[in-house]
């Protein structure tokens, strides 16, 4: 009768712990396993195959090697190819993020992007680095000791991309520069219009501020959506949707009155502006570039 009360005790935690010693996700994305499975001196290797994804690490002991080995899509690669390809990299650490340090490992140097500590919880920041090419950059998590494991969890999301456009160059802060605040020239428009996650004409409603990322908030009624990665503008009526991106605040955008063409970017599910010409300027670049043969690509109906 003891016995099996014990193993009616014991089986629903063997049920978790092979829950959570499974490694990847069927796409190679996401990893999830436990420190439960390691011993506490030892490090496992760790390789991630895409774009980007996530690392939920539970009751973390001895040490994870994350190497970081996407398949691209070519357009993200350059004209060289992987070989040649600058990525950047991006991790996003979640609010409840404990029992770990995280370390950029780049030639044998281990540098500190994360520490285990509680300000984590208060406005999780996003840490940013480039590569090299031909770098393949690895992430080290080492476990940091705990009498009690049973409630830490070191998860983070990340991002890899090829080159980022010089508007949107990433910092330790957040997405955006002092050159982002500038008006694109013509090339930079429609370069943008053939390589962005989002295309949208639109009218801005109100401009709002993020302090947790120095940014502000454009909200943005868009009356056509050429393109856009995920649902980032969606609702309204059957004319309109409406979607909100960032910008840095020393952009100092205001509201205006017309019509635009936002450009820009997802970033771990947020829009950040790109180039945002007026429409009209839009219009005239493109009908140009179209009669001389020097459009990169086709927007329908614009």
């Amino acid at each position: 009768m003891r016995m099996s009360r014990l193993v009616a005790l014991f089986l629903p935690l063997l049920a978790e712990i092979q829950a959570v010693m499974c490694s990847y996700s069927e796409d190679q994305c996401t990893w999830r396993g436990s420190g439960l499975s390691q011993q506490h001196d030892s490090v496992e290797q760790v390789w991630l195959r895409c774009a980007e994804g996530s690392v939920d690490w539970l009751y973390p002991a001895g040490a994870l090697r994350l190497t970081l080995s996407p398949r691209l899509p070519w357009g993200l690669l350059g004209a060289g190819g992987a070989g040649s390809a600058v990525l950047s990299v991006c991790v996003k650490p979640s609010e409840q993020f404990g029992g770990a340090q995280l370390y950029l490992e780049r030639d044998g140097v281990l540098q500190l992007l994360l520490g285990d500590d509680a300000e984590n919880s208060i406005a999780p920041k996003v840490h940013c680095f480039s590569t090299t090419p031909g770098e393949r950059p690895a992430l080290f998590l080492q476990a940091t000791p705990h009498q009690d494991i049973s409630r830490r969890v070191a998860a983070f999301r990340y991002e890899l991309r090829g080159d980022w456009p010089p508007r949107l160059s990433i910092s330790s802060d957040a997405l955006g520069s002092e050159g982002a605040c500038r008006p694109c020239n013509n090339t930079e428009i429609l370069m943008a219009v053939c390589t962005s996650d989002f295309v949208v004409r639109g009218n801005i409603r109100a401009v709002e501020s993020d302090p947790a990322l120095s940014a502000s908030v454009i909200k943005v009624a868009a009356t056509r959506v050429f393109r856009q990665k995920s649902d980032l503008f969606s609702g309204g009526g059957r004319l309109t949707r409406f979607g909100e991106f960032r910008t840095p605040v020393q952009c100092g955008v205001r509201p205006g009155a017309g019509s635009f063409l936002f450009t820009g970017h997802a970033h771990f599910g947020q829009a950040w502006l790109g180039c945002a010409p007026r429409y009209k300027d839009f219009q005239r670049a493109y009908t140009l570039a179209k009669q001389n043969q020097e459009m990169p690509c086709e927007l329908d109906a614009v």
